[in-house]
């Protein structure tokens, strides 16, 4: 998968802004559900990333302030064509929100009834779901791979949804164990180390270096 990633060309700017249009068009819910179909376009279908470069993209857009969509966007249109592609894939993801707003705004204004788009979400909803379990279920063997990566996952899931803590906390506590983990861990392994002789003199060292 990584070979095919990198000898793949680079993204259009139209096929930037038309990958990410129809994300924006057809996902209902924004956030997080749009997810599964980034994932799907991004890494199945148009292989721009690997599924590792998409979960440190992940770990990134959502760290950044602002809409996570948004981000993702611009993320992933910078590595395909730099800052214009970062644009194309922006505008892409955004035009379909602008248009469908308007035209909604516009109805609502005019008295029209927007009883069946309420229907509407209340049959997506569930789908919804089944999509984002979809997605973190391809993305587990990427992002869950040592034990410290479960700990941190059932860390995050306490916070989440026992102590209802804000996400942008939990986000900053997995990165501050992230970057102590490792060093608290070579702290740990160069203690258990064996510690030099105290009984072999100075002069004894000097006579072996001279015989070598």
């Amino acid at each position: 998968m990584t070979n095919e990633v990198a000898n793949q060309p680079a993204a259009r700017l139209w096929e930037l802004f038309n990958v990410f249009a129809q994300i924006g068009l057809f996902t209902i819910g924004g956030g997080a559900v749009m997810l599964p179909f980034i994932q799907k376009a991004v890494v199945e279908d148009k292989r721009w990333m690997n599924d590792e470069e998409f979960a440190d993209m992940l770990a990134i857009t959502n760290s950044a302030p602002g809409a996570f969509t948004i981000n993702a966007s611009i993320y992933i249109g910078y590595t395909q064509r730099g800052l214009i592609g970062s644009t194309a894939a922006m505008l892409g993801m955004v035009t379909p929100s602008i248009v469908i707003i308007l035209i909604l705004a516009y109805l609502i204004l005019q008295g029209q009834s927007v009883e069946w788009l309420q229907q509407f979400f209340a049959g997506v909803r569930p789908i919804v779901a089944a999509l984002l379990l979809d997605a973190a279920l391809k993305l587990r063997s990427t992002m869950v791979k040592t034990k410290f990566d479960v700990c941190l996952l059932l860390l995050g899931l306490a916070m989440l949804l026992l102590a209802s803590i804000n996400t942008v906390l939990v986000i900053i506590c997995g990165a501050i164990l992230g970057v102590l983990y490792p060093r608290i861990r070579r702290y740990r392994q160069a203690e258990q180390l064996p510690k030099d002789d105290p009984t072999v003199s100075k002069t004894d060292a000097k006579a072996e270096k001279e015989a070598d």
